[in-house]
């Protein structure tokens, strides 16, 4: 048992018969009254993400987790395939326990969070950035850059991201996994 003092990003927690996974929390101490911790919880297996309140002091329940690295091999229907770095054993996970899977280009490693006590994957972490290549983008328009303007582009894992007027088809950009926001072109 663990208390709301424990609270951390990435923390999962056994709440309402599922698991969550803490992506947000503020630590609330107000002029008046308790302390309190403002939580925004995601499932690791619906993925539907919440905005709980917990109490100063109020006991939590952590499971205990393993972070292994996979490799992304191939997709099969909705079901995705990694390979384990480390022994090469293979496992399929269902598209929905992604955060961003239409950003996952093939050979990428990411991290899979493990329940340690029946060994069942919970979610799988993408990197903070993936670099992909531009596949379609319609061409700039000169003189319509007053603001920063974008345009839409197609990536090689068939994302669509809005991307600057100045990036061109075979361009690769740094792609923000999180917010599926474009960052900024990559350096060769």
């Amino acid at each position: 048992m663990a208390s709301t003092s424990d609270i951390r990003k990435g923390l999962c927690i056994r709440y309402n018969h599922d698991i969550f996974k803490i992506i947000e929390f503020l630590h609330v101490k107000p002029g008046k009254g308790p302390a309190f911790v403002r939580t925004k919880l995601k499932s690791v297996t619906t993925g539907k993400v919440i905005d709980n309140t917990f109490s100063a002091g109020h006991k939590i329940e952590d499971v205990r987790v393993e972070t292994r690295s996979y490799q992304y091999l191939y997709p099969e229907g909705d079901t995705f395939h990694f390979m384990n770095t480390e022994d090469y054993n293979q496992i399929a996970l269902p598209k929905d326990s992604l955060d961003a899977p239409d950003l996952l280009k093939e050979g990428e490693v990411v991290t899979i969070i493990f329940n340690a006590e029946d060994n069942m994957p919970l979610s799988v972490e993408m990197p903070a950035s993936v670099i992909l290549e531009v596949t379609h983008t319609e061409p700039g328009v000169k003189g319509n850059t007053a603001t920063n303007a974008t345009k839409p582009a197609t990536v090689e894992t068939g994302a669509r991201i809005n991307v600057p007027l100045f990036i061109n088809e075979g361009d690769k950009i740094k792609i923000d996994t999180e917010k599926g926001a474009y960052m900024e072109r990559a350096k060769e």
